[in-house]
Formats: structure tokens, C-alpha cells, sequence
């Protein structure tokens, strides 16, 4: 997709560019005629009921392997829930994805694997829950950029679904990208979440990138019943932090009709770590989601990387070693080095707990994993990074090591999908709001709350007002679309739940991201060079 320069002057003259900034720092503050969350959806509504017999496949979800390559995942058979539960034999039915060309011919069929998993609590009074069983196909071979027809299931019973579309990426280049990418944070189940998947679908993207807490299925005790808004507030005596694991299928359902049609890329949450005993974690996303990480040369399913055309994207995790002497960050290195920029110019980062955020929830929580990761970013300039966990929106300056930087990324915060536990309304900056250094802990990896050693802020913990690296911020639900027009240029749009669609203007923030490759590859290496304490 070639974009002329007098188009982009035509396109950008009423929309702010990275180019006009560093901005002032802007609040749109919470409306209060609005609510600040609403109730989860029972499991009694249609969208997450079964509506399919046992063996026919469910919960159908896409997920790019690489421009020739699809994966799809499935679910079939029947998930139990109970004290005394019996795993299902995966064995005993196959894993079939029939695909073509033209709809109702499908000339080539593959064979792929598939798990279950169980989550279990040994505590009176608690239920065990076992999975159905969870396919995972991939497609090799596709020709990129085209649209394919498929069925999946067992064709020997016969039980197969219904036909069902994809389109595959186009190859790597600086002048093909994909033609809309939905950006989704914290997305939940409730009825948030089901204006924010509504207003997704209309905007019609050809990906999703979901930047972890899916369902919320741990807000819940394992008897089910009404989540949480908060689950120690609400759930004190517990002995582990349970989960109601039918949330999940709930999940699956409820997404179908957009997953099994376009490619959703996700990356993990904390409330995907779901604890069980003997220290075991992640069992339910590690064994729904396919990622491709063997693909990207990742020896975990918890970071990994992908192109999309013109767009390289790296994905991290938060809640797995990231210290500069772990497989993660060895595998960041290696990632990239090979990266190219004549064949892939953007590259794009997203993990689930924003560096930079000027909400006084998760203020400064992950601080230590900026510390170890930024500057190897920085020093490959990365153009954008996408994260959720705060519960609101908000968009930074270019920024590195907390000073304003023309060449640093630009990090935006879509934590604001609609889930359960409400929309974040206070800022650290208000008088009353700075959370104190003992406030704010991960879930994973260690404290490194500093006070600010130079800048407006300097010896406190705190601003006293917004930072100068916090561009905008507001507190609402919605959902971000990226549009990459071509190898400097990307449309950033902030659609917010409250706002009327398909007319003009009727956006929260929208921003053209502007690369500037000849001014930031000769002045990043010296500054990463000279980066001294913050």
C-alpha cells in the first residue's frame, strides 16, 4: 500500500502528529453520568452457553504462525467441574482443519495435536474442573495476503463445523501492512466488554493484539455464582486464589464469532497466572492459546515475535524471568539482531504492565522490569508499545528513562476493555492519590520504587501534577485501531464505548505516529551510550 506524500498532507491536516510534540500534558476526566463498570455476563446467557453436541467443535480461534501459516484452535467435548473430576482422552478424537480457496471446497486438509488440562484444589469445599479437549492445528503452506475457506472437527465421526473464513498476512515488506489492527486491554465479560467487542467488530480489523487479562475467570470463586469487583474485598477467607474455570469456555464462546474469523495475537496477564498448588501457574492459558513461538525461536509460549506485513511485532512477558541474565531477554537479543528494518520498518513491542502510567493504580509496578529492559528497546527503537493492567486509557510523549526523548517510543496504556473490576479514576499526581512506596507490589519479579532524581519531580515519588511524558489521559472503556499507511507513517485511534460510530470525529484520541529513521538512527546509540541513573 503506497501512500503519496499530498495525500498525507490532505489526511494529517486536521490530526495531530507525533511531529507537532512534545504536547501538553492533557486529562479527560471520568464522566461522572457515566457507570464505573457494570456486571459480569451470567453464564446463562446464550452468547456463553454450549449451542453445539459433544463432539462438534467450539470456541473456534485463529492465530497467525507466520504469512503462509494459520493456526486454529478448537474445543470439543464436555469440561466437568465438580469435587471429583475425570480427565477426557484427547486421543480419542482427531484434530482435522479442511481448507480451499472457494467456499464449500476444501482441497487440502491437515492434522494437528490436542491437550486438556485440570485445575484442581485440594481444600474442602472447593471444585476441581478438567477441560474439554483443546485442538490445535497449524496450517502450513498458505499463500499470504489470500483468503481461505475451512471446517474443523473430526471427519471420521463425522463432526465438523460450519464453514468458516480467514485471510491470511501479507509477506514482509516496507510498502504492505495489515489494513486495521484492533488493540484490546483487561477485556473481561461483562457487559463493558460486550460494547467494546461490538464496536470491534464494526471497525472490521483484519488482527487483534490482546494485551493480556482475557476472561477474569479469577474473580470468581470455584462454585461460580456473581464475580468480584475485588476478590480479597469480597472473598477474604479464601485459601488460594480460585477460579471459576467455565468463565473461560464462557470466554471462547462469547469471542467465536470474531476469533474464527480474524487473528487474535495475545500476550499474558496477571490474571491469566491463576495459581494451584505446588507452585503450578498458567495451566489454562498456556493451553488454550497458540502462539508462535517456536516459530519466532522462543523456547517459551510467554514471549515471542511475529511479522505483519511491514510491522515486526515483539511480544513479552511480565510474569516470567526478565532480568538481563534470563532466556527471555537472551531470546530479545537475538530477536533483535536479525530484526531488519529495509524489510519489516516498524516494530512494535507489547507486554501487559505499562512502564509509564501516571494512575495511582499500578504506579511504579513493574518498574524493575523498565530497568532491566528499556534501553535494549530503546537502542533498536522500538516505534510503539501497546500494555493494559491500568484500567483507563492513556498516551505518552516519546519518552525514555522518564526524560522526554524525540526518538523514544511511543507507549499507550488500552487497559480499558471492560472488565470486572472497574474503570481506574484516580491520578498519582492529585493531592491524597501518590500511592506510597510499599503500595503497588507485583505479582511477579521484584520492587524497584525510586523517587525521581532529576526533572520537575525530582526527590519525590510522585509528580504534584500530570508528568510531561503523560500526553492524555481519561478514564473510560474502549479500544484502540492501528492503521499503518506506510513505513513512517501509522493512524492511532482511541475509540471510547460512550462514543457513536461509523461518523467523523467521534473518537477519544487519535494521533498520526510519525517515524523518523534518519534523525533517531544516529543520535540513539549515543545516548544509550551515555544513559546514567533516572
Amino acid at each position: 500500500m503506497m501512500i503519496t506524500t499530498q495525500y498525507l498532507l490532505v489526511c494529517t491536516k486536521n490530526i495531530p502528529t507525533t511531529l507537532d510534540g512534545p504536547f501538553d500534558p492533557k486529562t479527560r476526566r471520568f464522566d461522572p453520568s457515566l457507570r464505573r463498570g457494570s456486571d459480569d455476563i451470567p453464564m446463562s446467557d446464550k452468547r456463553l452457553k454450549k449451542n453445539v453436541s459433544s463432539n462438534f467443535p467450539e470456541q473456534i480461534a485463529l492465530a497467525f504462525s507466520s504469512p503462509s501459516s494459520m493456526w486454529v484452535t478448537w474445543l470439543t467435548g464436555d469440561a466437568q467441574i465438580g469435587a471429583h473430576v475425570t480427565p477426557l482422552d484427547p486421543s480419542l478424537i482427531a484434530s482435522e482443519v479442511w481448507y480451499g480457496k472457494n467456499t464449500g471446497k476444501y482441497s487440502n486438509n491437515v492434522k494437528g495435536n490436542a491437550v486438556i488440562y485440570s485445575q484442581l484444589y485440594p481444600f474442602k469445599g472447593l471444585l476441581n474442573y478438567t477441560s474439554a479437549i483443546i485442538h490445535h492445528a497449524r496450517i502450513d503452506g498458505l499463500e499470504p495476503g489470500t483468503k481461505y475457506y475451512y471446517k474443523c472437527g473430526d471427519s471420521s465421526i463425522p463432526a465438523m463445523s460450519q464453514e468458516y473464513v480467514f485471510e491470511t498476512l501479507p509477506l514482509p515488506g516496507p510498502s504492505s501492512y495489515p489494513r486495521r489492527i484492533a488493540v484490546i486491554g483487561d477485556l473481561g465479560l461483562t457487559r463493558n466488554s460486550s460494547t467494546t467487542i461490538d464496536h470491534v467488530s464494526q471497525n472490521d480489523p483484519s488482527m487483534i493484539l490482546m494485551v493480556g487479562d482475557l476472561c477474569y475467570a479469577n474473580q470468581y470463586l470455584t462454585t461460580g455464582g456473581k464475580g468480584a469487583p475485588c476478590y480479597s474485598c469480597a472473598f477474604p477467607d479464601a485459601p488460594i486464589r480460585e477460579t471459576f474455570q467455565p468463565r473461560w469456555d464462557g470466554w471462547g464462546r462469547f469471542m467465536q464469532p470474531l476469533t474464527s474469523r480474524i487473528p487474535m495475537m495475545v500476550i499474558e496477564g496477571n490474571h491469566e497466572i491463576e495459581p494451584q498448588v505446588s507452585g503450578i501457574t498458567f495451566k489454562s492459558y498456556t493451553a488454550r492459546f497458540a502462539v508462535p513461538f517456536e516459530e519466532s525461536k522462543s523456547n517459551s509460549n510467554f514471549y515471542y515475535s511475529f511479522d505483519a506485513g511491514g510491522i515486526h511485532f515483539i511480544m513479552l512477558g511480565a510474569y516470567v524471568d526478565y532480568n538481563r541474565t534470563g532466556p527471555q531477554y537472551a531470546w530479545l537479543k537475538e530477536d533483535l539482531h536479525k530484526f531488519d528494518r529495509t524489510v519489516t520498518p516498524w516494530l512494535v513491542a507489547a507486554w501487559h504492565p505499562p512502564w509509564y502510567n501516571s494512575f495511582s493504580s499500578h504506579y511504579q509496578e513493574f518498574e524493575c522490569m523498565r530497568q532491566e529492559m528499556e534501553a535494549i528497546l530503546y537502542q533498536h527503537g522500538v516505534d510503539i508499545v501497546f500494555s493494559g493492567h491500568v484500567h483507563a486509557y492513556e498516551r505518552m510523549n516519546r519518552v525514555y528513562n522518564y526524560s522526554l526523548d524525540q526518538c523514544g517510543p511511543v507507549y499507550i496504556t488500552v487497559g480499558d476493555g471492560g472488565n470486572i473490576e472497574q474503570v481506574d479514576v484516580k491520578f498519582a499526581d492529585d493531592p491524597g492519590n501518590c500511592p506510597s512506596p510499599g503500595d503497588n507490589m507485583p505479582e511477579f519479579g521484584g520492587v524497584c520504587h525510586i523517587n525521581f532524581t532529576s526533572g520537575p519531580a525530582k526527590g519525590k515519588f510522585c509528580w504534584d501534577k500530570q508528568p510531561e511524558w503523560s500526553a492524555f489521559r481519561e478514564s473510560s472503556f474502549g479500544h484502540g485501531i492501528l492503521e499503518v499507511v506506510n513505513s513512517t507513517y501509522a493512524l492511532w485511534t482511541w475509540h471510547r464505548n460512550q462514543d457513536v460510530y461509523k461518523e467523523d470525529n467521534h473518537h477519544g484520541d487519535q494521533i498520526y505516529i510519525v517515524r523518523q529513521p534518519d534523525l533517531c538512527s544516529k543520535s540513539i546509540p549515543r545516548k544509550v551510550m551515555m544513559r546514567s541513573g533516572i
